[in-house]
């Protein structure tokens, strides 16, 4: 009989919404996990685990990422930004966030984080949409409790806030 395979573990260093972490996890360790048990940021939420629901999206270096289909250590090195990281500098709901209280875009708000990371990184790219352009937006990622018409409310309420 032989010894049971002994899993290798990896030190990395990431920037998780601008604080610099440093991490010894698996190789096998999902970005999801290592965010939500690691570092204690359980915003990031995980759903499907397969990468269809968004729940568990976050911004690898700007861009939105399936956290549940990366491993942490290919991420090295990486700029993280989490729904956590989707604040104003002192704290207060971010200008997505205050969309989506406006416009009353939840339910149980388990989605959110994904939309929130998600329609985030959208607006640097689009700042101005149109009604279509929000919806596509938001294609990617599922919600159980609505029918994404306050979501995409909140998108094009997001884009006319005027603090960035």
């Amino acid at each position: 009989m032989s010894a049971p395979a002994v899993e290798s573990v990896h030190d990395i260093t990431l920037v998780v919404n601008g604080v610099p972490q440093q991490l010894t996890v698996p190789a096998r360790r999902l970005l999801s996990d290592a965010l939500r048990h690691e570092l204690r940021l359980t915003g990031t939420h995980v759903g499907c685990e397969h990468g269809v629901c968004g729940a568990c999206t976050v911004l690898i270096d700007g861009l939105p990422a399936r956290s549940c289909l990366v491993f942490a250590v290919s991420v090295e090195g990486s700029s993280i930004t989490t729904v956590e990281g989707c604040c104003e500098s002192d704290g207060s709901m971010g200008r997505v966030q205050r969309a989506f209280q406006r416009c009353h875009a939840l339910q149980c708000g388990f989605c959110t984080p994904g939309f929130i990371t998600t329609i985030t990184a959208y607006l640097r790219e689009n700042p101005d949409p149109s009604d279509g352009e929000a919806r596509e937006a938001i294609a990617g990622n599922l919600c159980r409790c609505t029918g994404y018409q306050n979501i995409v409310a909140a998108v094009l309420s997001a884009a006319q806030d005027p603090t960035p």
